[in-house]
């Protein structure tokens, strides 16, 4: 039997999710409290991987196994056998036509910005912190740039691995929650870094070093030097995966940080 999980984790604790020889990821921590609970190895496929650092909010997986379980096995069970920073918010089966990634037709992710002359002690490792002041009606015009089908070159690592840098951006809006700066963005897929180097760049426009045309100047280049800075890790969230309705999977709030 097949079935789908969302997953919550914060990523300070562990080297990405992919499982990975000699490192703790979050994956390998997933399928062992899986197994433990199916009484067989259980092997998991993602929605997306996230980096070192990355957090998520609802990360789906899936997964097949010759033990089916109620359930509630798969999700307080589970979570019995998982560390403190990951947790199993919901559990469904699903048809063998799932497939966490391939079924998968947008994502989403949100960076937040702490933004404040002073640094932030409460969650201090799930922000970005920028002590300059952010105008975020600029980054939110620039923002808008990206909006659409594009070729991203100019902000992936020079170590990505997709064959393709063309992407289709849904969206991609900014807003300000007080000292909270987010920047939320949608897509059909992203490339490695995409995320966190937009919020680099978006945050240079943001603190009127570059105008608001900057950003298209960047996307034109497709060239990874010319845009700003990665990002830290420890403000980005995965927090949405879109797949087609005849799967019926549970719709997750965002969360208090992250308004919709």
């Amino acid at each position: 039997m097949r079935y789908a999980l969302s997953v919550e984790y914060e990523g300070r604790n562990y080297f990405g999710w992919q499982r990975q020889k000699d490192v703790v990821s979050v994956q390998q921590t997933v399928e062992c409290a899986l197994s433990k609970i199916a009484n067989e190895n259980i092997s998991v496929v993602c929605a997306g991987r996230t980096d070192t650092g990355v957090n998520a909010t609802n990360q789906i997986i899936h997964f097949d196994t010759n033990n089916p379980r109620k359930n509630v096995a798969w999700t307080l069970g589970v979570n019995a056998k998982l560390p403190f920073d990951i947790a199993i918010k919901w559990a469904q089966p699903v048809s063998e036509t799932f497939h966490a990634r391939f079924s998968a037709i947008a994502r989403r992710y949100r960076y937040v910005i702490y933004n404040s002359p002073y640094r932030p002690a409460i969650m201090a490792q799930g922000l970005s912190f920028c002590p300059h002041a952010l105008n975020d009606k600029l980054m939110h015009q620039a923002a808008q740039i990206l909006v659409g089908e594009n070729n991203f070159d100019s902000f992936r690592t020079v170590h990505c691995q997709a064959h393709s840098p063309i992407r289709t951006v849904h969206h991609c809006n900014v807003s300000r929650q007080g000292n909270f700066v987010i920047i939320d963005i949608k897509a059909n897929a992203f490339l490695h870094h995409m995320v966190r180097n937009i919020a680099g760049s978006l945050i240079r426009v943001g603190r009127e070093i570059e105008k608001v045309q900057w950003i298209a100047e960047v996307l034109a280049a497709e060239d990874r030097t010319v845009a700003g800075m990665t990002a830290p890790a420890g403000g980005l969230y995965f927090v949405d995966v879109e797949y087609p309705s005849e799967f019926n999977l549970p719709k997750t709030p965002l969360g208090p940080l992250f308004l919709a």
